[in-house]
């Protein structure tokens, strides 16, 4: 049995036992305590943004506070606190973003999908979600808006709702109108969604029932796909579940990273699962894939700190190699520069461990750079260039 197995094995004896024990405050457990980290750190109030024409040339980014209500602006380029150009307020606990090309940032929060205008630097819209999530809360497991993306055109955010204690949805936003136009039902908890090159289908990570749901954007039909390369065993006190997704661009296949060990790759058109090994052995989350196919995949350190290794930025060329970049603790998701030279990754891990910064790797060399920004900032966007 492999190490992973006989985890999943203990969770679900763990779960019968004792509810309250260590391992089912993980990612899978899905009512758990507030973490001390995220849920219980009071809303700071936000930092005033600089007028647009006093920003520092591009690469400017725009991160999520998730330990906030807001969106900060940050220039990579200076050096510690001078990289935080100013947050403005979007909604409760803001997790998903996504950026068009006019620099409209969409951002997926617990009230709704908030509309903010990145050159003036505020917040245009609210589009309030239209399925019922309960109170508004914030931390981990808080129901609402996480994983977003745009279609290709721009005419429509997809944005996964989590419904506390049962199945989510995949609200459809009509970009023009600022409404809801579609509600389509999806899996637990959508960490992750995003949309083939064409348009045509949506893909929604599904982290508690272990699944992708492929979207029909043209007759709003789904199709669910487990992914569980180790199995459900262990249900929702389980570790070993999806996370985020990657596209791959080659073929428009699902990249799916497992704990640094397995690689599943999903065919959206007939949803076959294949799994190819992995070499970081660390719990794995945010994954993103540059132009040329090469993937990067965030570990967030180990499941077992016996047995297992630390966090780190696995660089995974398209040929299966792989190469690992140590990070100084628990990190969430990935974005990279345009030319794929650098490479951004969260510090906002929403259990314990997570801290208010990203780090900065050059991606040729492994080189990495703290930067102290914003309030566990957990998704991040390269902001287009003004004209």
């Amino acid at each position: 049995m492999t190490t992973r197995a006989a985890l999943a094995r203990i969770a679900v004896l763990t779960a019968l036992t004792a509810l309250t024990a260590p391992l089912l405050a993980a990612c899978g457990n899905p009512d758990p305590a507030p973490e001390p980290t995220s849920a219980s750190t009071p809303t700071p109030a936000p930092t005033p943004a600089p007028a647009a024409d006093s920003l520092a040339p591009s690469p400017t980014l725009l991160v999520t506070d998730f330990g906030a209500d807001t969106v900060t602006f940050v220039d990579p380029a200076r050096p510690g606190r001078a990289a935080d150009l100013g947050s403005v307020r979007v909604g409760t606990a803001p997790y998903g973003l996504a950026v068009a090309p006019d620099g409209t940032a969409w951002v997926a929060t617990a009230e709704g999908v908030a509309v903010v205008d990145t050159r003036a630097r505020t917040r245009v819209a609210l589009v309030p979600h239209t399925t019922r999530t309960g109170p508004v809360t914030t931390g981990e497991y808080r129901g609402g808006g996480m994983g977003i993306a745009l279609s290709p055109d721009g005419t429509r955010a997809y944005v996964g709702v989590n419904v506390p204690g049962g199945n989510g949805t995949l609200e459809v936003v009509d970009t023009a109108t600022r409404t809801v136009v579609q509600v389509v039902p999806v899996g637990r908890r959508p960490f992750d969604v995003d949309v083939s090159a064409d348009g045509r289908r949506v893909y929604v990570t599904d982290h508690d029932s272990f699944d992708v749901t492929t979207v029909d954007t043209a007759g709003w039909a789904t199709r669910r796909t487990e992914v569980a390369p180790y199995g459900t065993e262990g249900g929702l006190g389980s570790w070993l579940k999806p996370h985020y997704t990657a596209v791959r661009p080659s073929d428009g296949a699902l990249l799916l990273p497992f704990e640094g060990e397995r690689l599943a790759v999903v065919d959206p058109s007939t949803g076959r699962v294949t799994v190819e090994p992995m070499t970081a052995n660390t719990h794995q989350h945010g994954v993103t894939a540059a132009p040329d196919g090469t993937l990067y995949v965030v570990g967030t350190g180990p499941i077992d700190p016996a047995t297992d290794a630390g966090p780190s930025l696995t660089v995974r060329t398209p040929d299966g190699s792989e190469r690992l970049v140590p990070l100084d603790g628990p990190h969430e998701t990935v974005t990279l520069s345009p030319d794929a030279r650098t490479a951004y990754v969260s510090g906002g891990f929403t259990r314990e461990g997570g801290w208010d910064g990203l780090t900065v790797v050059d991606t040729t060399t492994g080189r990495t750079t703290r930067l102290p920004v914003g309030h566990l900032p957990l998704a991040v966007a390269v902001l287009p260039d003004r004209p």
